[in-house]
């Protein structure tokens, strides 16, 4: 869509340049009358334009475009019928001639004209002299120019050869000069009542919602002098009527044009005092917008307060002379495509059509149980959209959704209509919606007067509701269908999220990213790590990120929900409840009533009402239960005053147990990770020991994602005064089978090492060992030696190498060679022969011990084998063992671009050089 805005002065003709001159023709017959030539109209003052696409929901767009057009030239008593209007002739341009609509809106002293151009002028042209057959109302087609002729004051259709255009102007009400509305002369008994003095609270606003100005009334009224809250936002005194302590609405209603109503101002004494305001946008010569304030005593409203509005009149003819309802012909022509759109229209038309102040449609649930608000409008939509009221009779019950009904005084009958409890409505008509005699819906209508409702209106209320009743459950099925189709959709992908990880605080997070806003505008996840465990708060998300620690601190005080495995969501009012004292209590310190009264009111308020907002709506929770036990809670909540509809709460339980027990196997692959984890740190050296005269480092990568041992390992102990034995082997395999073998290696060589044993006799019985595992065993490679440091800075070594890679010698000539010799492998034969060789590092000297996988590292084709692995040793001369153990481990890893297959271990051994003196 695009629009444009131009104010003041002639429009320039919207038509391309170049085309045929304009052929208008005007209908005949009884709309002929209401056809004026454009050239009549008085100056044109603004204009405001806009185009929508021809696919279906430009037709809302475009409804919601001319109400705020005319509702910002302050034309809010032509803005129903011009909306209406609108509606049908954008629906024939998008929908039934699929093009592209421009819709022109032009702003003068009388009214508003409003043009409706589509580009299908080959469409029958009305001529001069032929009667013209409007149809029905309850045909398809036609419905447009009937309605032109039924609701605009003049209207016309001009043709080019690109461009039909329907235009129609609506006259704003005329009234006689000087007087906007009179009443009769009333005894002196029956006047308003009201106080001695009538004081009249005058507040400016500016545009960003702070006092500019504060005048003497009111510092009486409310106890604040002007130089306390002048430069403050009027939202730290004003408490709104359906959520005190908040800031929520009275925003809003201060950017309106023109407002009219009752909520409360906190007095200096810590009261509120319930007010009757009206607000009035202004803009001074700078064109600097603000909003005038009239506030008065809520009993003494009649000085300020509209009067009623005249009942419109019901003479209005069709084309053959019999009378129709507006409404009536509206309601016959829904946009089956849009729900939200349909029913909030009706509620408007039903208000206007009964003069009421507030309206109010209401949609049963599947099994008609229940009914659901879906549109109102005079009211808190906010609050009440989604709300549930039960149908059957009793206390606080719906107990007349079936059968038309009226209500003289709602005060005589509390809980008759529980949506209009603390509304000020007094008198209400409520119809039933049913098809094929099955309950669909609600719709009402109420006034702020009681006795306002005859049996008249609710024939007539039910004679439109009967009209629409059929088209409403059609979109109504038709949303549902698409609902559950999403639901569908989002069960799936949330099934594969929830799949795709087992960690917990992954699993944590995906449940309540899920949910955020998919599901509610905020969520908390509480988990229960056993019966006896108190819940425990793990995860807090709002989509709004600035609020997830005001919620959470706000959650921290409240107590956890109680762990009830009934499936299903239960509604849990502690959240809203704490937050709304909280905001109170705020409210009142930040404006300095809980202590001095001249103290200034401060910006701390905010954080604390933002966070009150965002949980004053309706919370529910679902139990999270998993293989029978409830192993914690899931909290979906509304900002203030919103609820939940009842499809999001059934998808919302369907996520709740997929993600239960998701959270369950996370938690229980973490617990088995755990010990996996701890068993495998069981079977690592300790530590390597400080040795005098020898630097000893080592490197180890066990293969595999979460294994921290596999088939190498090394170890470096102790043996007796002076000794010490090394050892680094390979066992067949990886993973826990080959740990398994390790553990028994590596704790065997040290208990055998340590009996005094030699080398090669301490390889040969734990050789014994590993074959006497059974089908257990598996072949080892070791290569075992026992070091002790010299007094001249040397190192004597005794080595046995049973099958392992041969220990590499670097000197510090940079040569490097073979320090031991081939010798079998363990855990094959029973029978072993072994020798261990001696060796001597010099000062210098490096010993380098490693396991096949870092010799075996392949790249394709290529291995890095022995002799790379001499070539990489002999760049380490005078590097440190631990440098040298590194520079081994970059070069295996540079060696081939894939992860290593293989467990590696690196054991360096260097004999430091000599100091000179």
């Amino acid at each position: 869509m695009t629009t444009g805005l131009i104010p003041g002065g002639q429009p320039p003709d919207p038509r391309p340049t170049g085309a045929l001159p304009q052929q208008r023709r005007e209908p005949v017959g009884h709309a002929a009358q209401h056809v004026e030539n454009r050239s009549r109209s008085s100056v044109i003052t603004a204009r405001a334009a806009a185009s929508f696409e021809p696919v279906g929901r430009s037709v809302a767009s475009a409804r919601s475009f001319v109400r705020d057009t005319l509702q910002g030239w302050g034309f809010a008593d032509i803005v129903d019928d011009a909306v209406v209007l609108t509606s049908e002739l954008v629906t024939n341009a998008v929908v039934h001639a699929g093009t592209s609509a421009d819709v022109l809106c032009l702003r003068s002293d009388e009214g508003a004209r409003i043009e409706v151009a589509d580009r299908y002028p080959e469409r029958e042209i009305p001529l001069q002299g032929t009667a013209i057959n409007m149809g029905s109302p309850d045909r398809e087609g036609g419905r447009g120019l009937q309605l032109c002729a039924a609701l605009a004051g003049r209207w016309g259709v001009e043709y080019t050869p690109a461009h039909k255009t329907v235009w129609f102007q609506l006259d704003l009400p005329a009234r006689a000069v000087g007087t906007r509305a009179a009443g009769p002369a009333l005894p002196s008994e029956l006047l308003p009542l009201a106080d001695g003095r009538v004081r009249v609270a005058v507040i400016q606003i500016d545009r960003t919602g702070h006092v500019t100005a504060w005048n003497e009334d009111a510092e009486e009224l409310f106890g604040y002098p002007a130089e306390q809250v002048t430069g403050k936002p009027l939202t730290d005194l004003a408490a709104w009527p359906h959520t005190p302590g908040t800031s929520t609405g009275i925003a809003e209603a201060l950017r309106l044009s023109r407002w009219e109503g009752s909520y409360g101002i906190r007095t200096a004494t810590g009261r509120v005092t319930p007010v009757y305001a009206s607000h009035l946008r202004v803009r001074d010569t700078g064109g600097e917008p603000s909003t005038v304030c009239l506030l008065v005593r809520d009993h003494e409203r009649a000085v300020l307060q509209t009067p009623l509005r005249v009942p419109a009149s019901d003479t209005s003819t069709g084309s053959e002379g019999q009378s129709t309802d507006p409404f009536e012909v509206f309601i016959g022509s829904p946009a089956p495509d849009d729900l939200d759109g349909l029913l909030q229209r009706t509620v408007e038309r039903a208000r206007d059509m009964l003069d009421g102040d507030s309206a109010f449609l209401l949609l049963a649930t599947d099994d008609e149980t229940e009914l659901e608000v879906r549109a109102s409008t005079g009211l808190p939509s906010a609050r009440q959209r989604f709300a549930r009221v039960p149908v059957e009779a009793g206390p606080g019950r719906y107990s007349s959704a079936r059968m038309p009904a009226v209500h003289d005084d709602l005060t005589a009958v509390p809980g008759a209509v529980p949506l209009l409890n603390g509304t000020g409505m007094r008198s209400v008509v409520t119809v039933p919606l049913k098809v094929e005699g099955r309950l669909t819906g609600s719709l009402g209508v109420a006034a702020e007067a009681p006795t306002r409702y005859s049996n008249e209106e609710a024939l007539r209320l039910q004679f439109a509701a009967d009209r629409i009743a059929l088209a409403v459950e059609s979109a109504r099925l038709g949303e549902l269908e698409r609902l559950r189709r999403g639901s569908l959709s989002f069960l799936v992908e949330a099934s594969d999220l929830l799949a795709g990880t087992l960690d917990r605080d992954q699993t944590l997070a995906l449940m309540a990213q899920m949910t955020v806003p998919t599901l509610a505008t905020w969520c908390a996840v509480y988990t229960i790590a056993d019966q006896a465990s108190e819940p425990y708060l793990s995860y807090v998300l709002h989509e709004d990120e600035e609020l997830i620690d005001g919620i959470k601190s706000l959650l921290s005080k409240v107590p956890p929900p109680d762990p009830v495995p009934t499936p299903g969501a239960r509604v849990w009012t502690a959240p809203g409840e704490v937050a709304h004292q909280a905001a109170l209590r705020s409210s009142m310190r930040s404006l300095g009533l809980s202590g001095s009264p001249t103290r200034q009111v401060t910006p701390g308020i905010g954080p604390t009402l933002a966070t009150a907002s965002a949980v004053g709506g309706e919370t529910v929770v679902l139990p999270l239960v998993a293989r029978n036990r409830v192993i914690g809670m899931l909290t979906l909540g509304k900002p203030t005053d919103e609820h939940f509809r009842q499809e999001i709460l059934e998808l919302a339980e369907d996520l709740s147990r997929r993600a239960a027990l998701a959270l369950d196997n996370a938690r229980l692959y973490s617990e088995r990770t755990a010990i996996s984890q701890s068993l495998q740190r069981s079977l690592l050296p300790p530590g390597l020991p400080d040795i005098d005269g020898v630097e000893v480092d080592v490197i180890y990568r066990a293969a595999g994602e979460g294994n921290e041992v596999g088939g190498d390992f090394y170890d470096v102990f102790p043996i007796r005064d002076g000794a010490y034995g090394f050892a680094i082997g390979d066992v067949c395999g990886t993973g826990p089978n080959a740990a398994a073998v390790t553990g028994l290696a590596r704790h065997a060589l040290r208990l055998l090492a340590r009996e005094g044993l030699s080398g090669p006799m301490v390889l040969e019985r734990l050789n014994s060992a590993i074959l006497d595992e059974g089908t257990r065993s598996r072949f080892l490679t070791l290569l075992y030696g026992e070091m002790r440091p010299q007094e001249d800075g040397s190192a004597e070594l005794k080595v046995v190498c049973a099958g392992h890679p041969l220990p590499l010698r670097l000197r510090q000539d940079g040569s490097v060679e073979p320090a031991a010799e081939p010798q079998p492998l363990l855990g094959v034969i029973e029978d072993l022969e072994l020798y261990e060789q001696a060796v001597t590092l010099d000062p210098g000297d490096v010993l380098l011990c490693v396991t096949d996988g870092v010799t075996e590292r392949r790249e394709g084709a290529r291995m890095l084998g022995d002799d790379g692995l001499a070539d990489v040793l002999t760049t380490c001369t005078g590097l440190t063992a631990g440098a040298v153990a590194a520079r081994i481990m970059r070069a295996v890893e540079r060696f081939a671009s894939d992860a290593p297959s293989d467990d590696m271990a690196i054991l360096a051994m260097r004999v430091p050089e000599l100091q000179k003196d």
